[in-house]
């Protein structure tokens, strides 16, 4: 992604993305990117630091990250992480891809209590593009259902309103977040589909249909909840076995087993901690061979 004063009309050869779908060719190192939730303090919990989240941004992309994923939804008391994002990162440097969301709707308390109508959604992308301080977003989803996945529940009405700002040029590309199959497909029959983000990882496999079917597609597939949600992982015997086995941590295991999983897949862990960055991006280093993915997949 790029500042106004930079801005390309096609995306770096380094990027995510080419022109319409993900570059099966990515290392496992350029399918590793960063989730931006968690720079503004957990949205139930303490804030973070402002020196430390933009620390953690600056660093993620020292580390070689070319994904980060957003949304100005991702707010706590004090904090955004559009605006961390900006702080820390403007004029975005050439080659990184800067997703975000739009659908749900939040209460200046935190409360998610409504889902966008159509005609909320420009609204909604023009909040992304002034907090992140471009005239372009380089990826933006469609999120459906707020923390609830709601297959069945038609979404071309939403999904035609934000393909109408691709077609303003306000857009770069288009995604849907925790959806079916079936809404994926009520999507590409709108507009072409870069990007799927639904809950996938080692111990909630049950989006493995999709993922398959976003690879033979072109689609790139970023699984939230990659680490299970929480401390999950680390509870896991099967990960620890292979942690064990690799000198890795059950994290690191849980980031690279989706690596492996399929080409379609770029992790967005996130987190504020400097340490646990280093720890996720490690990650890409570890290789699991046919008997640690026959376990995992057990």
């Amino acid at each position: 992604m790029t500042s106004s004063s930079a801005f390309s009309s096609s995306p770096s050869p380094s990027s995510s993305f080419s022109s319409s779908s993900f570059s099966s060719s990515l290392s496992p190192a350029d399918r590793l990117g960063f989730g931006a939730m968690q720079l503004p303090g957990r949205w139930a919990g303490p804030v973070v630091e402002r020196a430390t989240a933009v620390a953690v941004a600056r660093r993620a992309v020292e580390l070689g990250v070319r994904h980060i994923d957003t949304a100005a939804f991702y707010f706590s008391a004090t904090e955004r992480a559009n605006d961390i994002l900006r702080d820390a990162l403007h004029p975005y440097p050439e080659g990184v891809t800067i997703a975000t969301k739009v659908g749900p709707l939040r209460t200046a308390t935190g409360e998610m209590y409504a889902e966008a109508r159509p005609e909320q959604i420009r609204g909604l992308v023009e909040e992304n593009l002034r907090q992140l301080g471009v005239d372009v977003l380089d990826l933006v989803y469609l999120r459906v259902g707020r923390l609830k996945a709601v297959g069945g529940v038609p979404i071309g009405e939403r999904f035609a309103a934000l393909a109408a700002l691709r077609e303003e040029g306000l857009v770069r590309r288009l995604g849907v977040s925790n959806v079916s199959a079936g809404q994926l497909a009520e999507a590409r029959e709108i507009a072409p589909v870069a990007a799927v983000q639904n809950r996938f990882s080692v111990l909630d496999q049950a989006d493995r249909a999709l993922v398959d079917e976003c690879a033979a597609a072109g689609i790139a597939y970023m699984p939230f909840f990659a680490l299970g949600g929480g401390h999950t992982a680390l509870q896991d015997e099967k990960l620890r076995k292979v942690a064990e086995r690799h000198g890795a941590t059950a994290h690191q295991i849980a980031l690279a087993w989706g690596l492996a999983r399929s080409p379609a897949i770029i992790q967005i862990p996130g987190t504020s901690s400097l340490a646990h960055l280093e720890e996720n991006m490690a990650a890409a280093r570890v290789v699991l061979d046919e008997d640690d993915m026959a376990l995992l997949e057990r």
